[in-house]
């Protein structure tokens, strides 16, 4: 029988490896556990512990698949070296950027290295399409003024030049996607019913997509200048913080809604609030930078912005899924199927 090894923080384990995803994966492998000290989360790089990391050296040795999360030190090539029936490496909570994980390592020994952080997609593409339809119908300026105690109601005339009465409907608009990972794909499983058009830009993304999902690939200033909404998905990296600059947020066509459930840093939020201030587009944010917002930012009282803090990912229905999505990689990889969440070498 294959043996499976699972370091997490105990609380992590409480939190997120659920008894009955430990059970299908007792069923398929023996599993052994290196439980660790420390929070339920944890941000930011893997701890350098050598100690710790010499007692991961001997837990891997006899493991045919290695999963990791919330305490793990990095799995480094010394370390894989000494698990020469190593098969699979995996994160649930890498967030796809391999932070636990010598990719390149993994790759010269063979070994394949996977990531479930995508058991949050489902509810980020979710909110991704409702921030579109929130700001299609300006529905938080809407909101602010009636908190702010206008009646709305008496003389609909009043709607009648307001941006989600001239252009609320999101049916037949062209919706443009800045990256297509595992949230754009549900995201345009759920924008289907809506017949809209999708202009993607994703330099990454094969050209099947284009007929998978009927959209066009394209450039990033044909997606900023053609779309009636624009959702930015892709992830940060060096190569895409300030992605979204003051050129870019230029070519938005007044009356465009801007939507953002990526990463507040691949947007320059200075040259946002610019384009803002004009009050000719209206922003939808989940992220902004810094984060948490400060207090006197001129975001927080723009009536053509809708804020929320950073919660399109953040809810307890995804939580079970970052280790059932993982017992599944595991059982299919051990059996010799190719996995479907492959993390191959990039940048931390």
């Amino acid at each position: 029988m294959s043996k499976v090894g699972i370091i997490v923080t105990a609380a992590g384990r409480r939190r997120y490896f659920f008894p009955e995803d430990v059970a299908r994966l007792e069923a398929a492998a023996e599993v052994v556990w290196l439980e660790l000290d420390g929070p339920d989360r944890v941000f930011g790089a893997p701890p350098e512990d050598p100690e710790l990391s010499a007692r991961t050296a001997e837990f891997v040795r006899d493991l045919d698949a290695l999963v990791v999360s919330y305490g793990s030190v990095r799995i480094t090539d010394e370390i894989m070296a000494r698990a020469p029936r190593l098969k699979l490496i995996g994160d649930t909570h890498g967030d796809r950027f391999a932070g636990r994980v010598d990719v390149t390592a993994a790759q010269r020994r063979g070994i394949v290295v996977s990531d479930t952080t995508n058991g949050s997609s489902d509810p980020v593409a979710e909110w991704a399409l409702a921030l579109a339809m929130i700001g299609l119908r300006n529905a938080g300026a809407l909101f602010r003024r009636i908190v702010e105690g206008e009646l709305l109601w008496p003389d609909r005339t009043v709607f009648l030049d307001d941006p989600g009465y001239l252009r609320g409907e999101l049916t037949g608009k062209t919706v443009g996607l800045i990256a297509v990972g595992n949230v754009g794909r549900r995201l345009l499983e759920l924008l289907a019913p809506f017949h809209v058009n999708v202009l993607a830009v994703d330099p990454g993304a094969p050209d099947v997509l284009a007929n998978i999902y009927d959209l066009d690939l394209t450039d990033l200033d044909t997606v900023m200048s053609r779309s009636d909404v624009v959702i930015n998905l892709v992830p940060q990296t060096t190569e895409t913080t300030g992605l979204i600059g003051a050129h870019e947020i230029g070519l938005l066509k007044p009356g465009a809604v801007f939507v953002n459930v990526s990463r507040g840093a691949v947007v320059d939020t200075d040259a946002l609030i610019e384009r803002l201030t004009v009050g000719d587009i209206i922003a939808c944010l989940d992220v902004v930078e810094p984060e948490p917002l400060a207090v006197d930012s001129p975001l927080r009282g723009m009536p053509n912005v809708f804020l929320t803090p950073h919660i399109a990912g953040v809810t307890d229905a995804a939580e079970p899924r970052f280790f059932q999505y993982m017992v599944d990689e595991v059982i299919r990889v051990l059996a010799g199927y190719r996995p479907r969440y492959r993390l191959v070498p990039r940048e931390n």
